[in-house]
């Protein structure tokens, strides 16, 4: 049958008249069909249901499958508060009833019902609380409507949504003969045509709110990948959060490079400065690409920096005392373990380095050229004492020896790029840490001179992580980049090397975002234990494919799927096969 009930349709000679309009003659349906089990409004379909049965027990955000359903669903939710005194009335009642229910059943030898007993036993709970005044009673009714654009998307979906409902012990029944009422009750106008509550106290109602789901969507940032659970967009800024720093964990090949070289594309479009430790010279492409700086770090290189630098554009404080400290943990990198009497004559040996250069406590003379390595060597040697000796022999390999040339030169890099990589992929693997570290210094040095968004990203930091004085200035660098606009990225594969000490698990929990990609079933326990990973989500990271996982931001986690675009995936990837490919074409 046809009807035009629902919403009052204005007589054609009266729509002549555009005065005469109102909003229900713009919104009304040319037509409606109301049928036994669905509704069919301008050839699109809808059916509705009601919430007939609810469980027992209730968590926060039960109604998550509901509202992350694979499909669009109209849902309402109608809460209706009682009068404490005459639900205590009738609560008295009923108790009285089935207390009188399972007396006769024992007394006439029956088997007791256990359902009764159940009911029972809620009903003495729930009057205990509302005697007490911790709960109040409400009425609560849910309604669904499933819309489609066929009759058979329309079964299909009505199937998923009642096996979702049973799923969750609960039991959905379609309005038959009052799918009329049933849409009108889920529309956005804020009546209850069906008026088919269910009894709830104050807990189990908090429970449905907030209306939430396992999504990452915000308003700004960068799309980091697709949400599994939902298909939603994650969509995030990390300088939104109390920190900006991540750390990315992954096998190799599991595609974590990919995600931040992805992550870093994106963020580079919004104006964040991208500052890169490459230790294999996987970011050229990427660099070419978006016209920014590669650095080739290495003993033949042209490209030099010198540890000894200060930052000479921080007015008025005394950079000599933070550097000295800072230079003592790199020799200790350089010279190996120091004894307390090496680590005095080192420390009084650097003072004199830069008063041999006119650089004194007084900031005014901090602006002057620093010294190089050579002349710390000088000062050793002419301090004629037997543990200074001895380090200058130590320090002797870099200066004149094998390894001179590594720093042993003023600097001659200059910032500015807003896509700068170093790379230290030419360097002995025993020089890498040591590199790694000194760039690192000079990177932080410049930073701090200017407040600016940067991203700055340790490729492989588990290079660090296994010496405990660079672990210390990974993990200072992590607690003070907040100061200063910086967010720090720390990659690596190397799982057990990263957390063996308590200094990785600083950096862990001094990053507001983590990223757990596919792990090999060595790995899986500790990080289980450090993130505290239930059973489903370890077997997700076990059977992972490439790009697939866990996303942590803050106190939300999402299952992560990473997309590129075509072009996109051409800059990142870092398949031997497709670059071959890409090179031979």
């Amino acid at each position: 049958m046809k009807l035009s009930s629902l919403f009052k349709k204005t007589k054609p000679e009266e729509v002549a008249r555009e005065d005469q309009l109102t909003i229900s003659d713009v919104i009304a349906p040319a037509e409606i069909e109301v049928d036994f089990n669905e509704l069919n409004i301008n050839d699109r379909f809808f059916r509705s249901y009601f919430v007939s049965n609810y469980p027992r027990f209730v968590e926060p955000n039960w109604l998550e499958p509901l509202i992350s359903f694979d499909h669009s669903l109209f849902i309402s939710m109608f809460i209706y508060p009682s009068e404490s005194a005459g639900v205590l009335d009738e609560l008295k009642r009923k108790i009285a009833e089935m207390e009188a229910t399972l007396q006769t059943d024992l007394e006439r030898g029956r088997a007791v019902d256990p359902a009764v007993e159940v009911a029972l036993e809620d009903a003495r709970a729930l009057q205990d609380q509302l005697v007490r005044g911790a709960e109040r009673f409400f009425q609560f009714a849910l309604y669904i409507t499933v819309p489609a654009l066929s009759k058979e998307e329309l079964h299909n979906t009505s199937k998923l949504v009642e096996s979702t409902f049973a799923s969750l012990s609960m039991t959905a029944r379609p309005t038959t003969l009052q799918m009329e009422d049933g849409f009108r009750s889920t529309i956005p106008i804020g009546v209850d045509y069906l008026n088919l509550a269910h009894n709830m106290d104050t807990t189990s109602l908090a429970t449905t709110f907030p209306f939430a789901s396992s999504e990452l969507t915000a308003n700004e940032g960068i799309m980091y990948g697709i949400n599994a659970h939902n298909d939603s967009l994650i969509l995030f800024d990390r300088f939104t959060l109390e920190n900006a720093n991540s750390v990315v964990f992954a096998k190799s090949g599991a595609g974590k490079s990919y995600f931040v070289k992805l992550e870093a594309l994106r963020s580079l479009m919004f104006g964040t400065e991208i500052i890169v430790i490459d230790p294999e010279q996987e970011y050229l492409p990427l660099a070419q690409a978006v016209g920014g700086e590669f650095i080739n770090f290495s003993s033949s290189s042209p490209v030099k920096i010198n540890p000894f630098d200060m930052s000479a554009e921080i007015s008025g404080e005394n950079e000599l005392g933070r550097k000295i400290l800072s230079l003592t943990t790199f020799l200790k990198l350089v010279l190996g373990q120091l004894t307390a009497t090496e680590g005095a004559i080192l420390d009084r040996a650097l003072k004199q380095t830069y008063q041999l250069k006119g650089i004194t406590d007084d900031p005014k003379t901090q602006n002057r050229q620093p010294p190089l390595m050579e002349d710390l060597y000088k000062i050793l040697v002419g301090m004629e004492e037997g543990p200074a000796i001895e380090l200058a022999a130590r320090l002797e390999r870099f200066i004149r020896g094998s390894l001179m040339g590594i720093f042993s030169s003023q600097s001659n890099i200059n910032l500015t790029n807003s896509f700068t990589v170093f790379s230290v992929r030419d360097l002995a693997d025993q020089l890498r840490p040591l590199a790694i570290h000194m760039i690192l210094d000079y990177v932080w040095t410049k930073i701090r001179t200017k407040l600016k968004k940067r991203i700055l990203i340790v490729d492989e930091a588990w290079y660090l992580m296994r010496n405990e004085d660079s672990a210390n200035f990974l993990v200072d660098m992590a607690k003070r980049a907040r100061k200063y606009y910086l967010g720090l990225t720390t990659i690596t594969q190397d799982v057990e090397d990263f957390l063996a000490t308590e200094r990785g698990k600083e950096i862990i929990s001094n990053s507001s975002i983590q990223v757990l990609l596919k792990q090999a079933p060595a790995s899986i326990d500790l990080l289980s234990k450090v993130f505290y990973l239930s059973e489903g989500e370890e077997r997700l990271l076990l059977s992972a494919g490439v790009g697939q996982g866990l996303f942590f931001a803050g106190s939300t986690h999402v299952a992560m799927s990473v997309v590129a675009s075509p072009k996109e995936h051409e800059l990142i990837t870092s398949s031997p096969q497709e670059i071959l490919a890409r090179q031979n074409a």
